[in-house]
């Protein structure tokens, strides 16, 4: 739609093959995530992830699914080059910081595990993502779409940081430092405040500045604070389920 409003052109093969990247490298790197956090000892009984704990698959099952998924991920950008109005070397840019970042969440550097997990998650789903949507369609990139990405990506962090301090006894047991361990549960809960909530105040100004319907996403303000209740009160199983349907129909009105 962004890239629409710029060029007043969108091809629908451009959008599918996007499309198709995307999903392509986000699949891979939650593979990635399953697979080292199970390799390290993370994952348990009480983890959301139990594809590997509950042994619907092997760990090499997963590793070779992640390699597909990458693989197809390479498809995706090779017709992308080829059809995109894009520079190669832009897409390029965009294609393998997004994959790097994908794998070293968990894997490599393993930023996951040394409180770095938050910033990668809000990069990727944010600004690179609607970045790369938008270089692809519109062959330039804009600064303004990273007004656009805020605030579904500011959500989505919501939802890992929730898991985090949930996990955060779990995660101390096993070496790992996440920003929930840092804060302590008093500057989680600040933190956690932030994100739920900072979305509002930009939906609030870019409706008043830039377009009536972004006004939209407003609808679900009470659901944020019966998750927020929930949150303070230290009932952390629901909320990452909570926010992540909060997060389909946030995604689903901005549109």
């Amino acid at each position: 739609i962004l890239a629409y409003k710029s060029t007043g052109e969108c091809s629908i093969t451009v959008f599918l093959a996007t499309l198709f990247t995307a999903l392509s490298v986000h699949a891979a790197g939650n593979l990635v995530n399953t697979y080292f956090d199970y390799m390290k000892g993370i994952d348990g009984k009480t983890s959301d992830d139990r594809t590997l704990v509950d042994k619907h698959l092997q760990p090499h099952d997963v590793a070779w699914l992640g390699t597909v998924s990458y693989f197809c991920g390479m498809v995706g950008y090779v017709i992308l080059v080829m059809i995109s109005p894009a520079k190669m070397e832009h897409i390029a840019l965009m294609f393998f910081g997004g994959l790097s970042s994908s794998f070293m969440y968990t894997g490599g550097l393993g930023l996951k595990y040394i409180a770095l997990g938050d910033l990668v998650i809000f990069l990727s789903f944010g600004p690179l993502t609607v970045m790369f949507a938008f270089l692809t369609q519109a062959g330039k990139l804009s600064t303004v779409t990273l007004l656009y990405a805020i605030p579904l990506a500011l959500n989505t962090v919501s939802i890992l940081h929730a898991n985090n301090t949930r996990d955060m006894e779990s995660d101390k047991k096993a070496k790992i430092v996440t920003v929930s361990i840092l804060l302590g549960k008093t500057g989680s809960y600040i933190l956690f405040a932030f994100l739920l909530f900072a979305p509002y105040i930009v939906f609030v100004l870019m409706g008043l500045h830039i377009s009536p319907w972004l006004f939209l996403p407003l609808l679900t303000v009470k659901d944020v604070f019966n998750i927020e209740r929930f949150f303070r009160s230290g009932s952390l199983r629901k909320v990452p389920y909570m926010l992540a349907q909060l997060n389909l129909l946030i995604g689903l009105l901005y549109v």
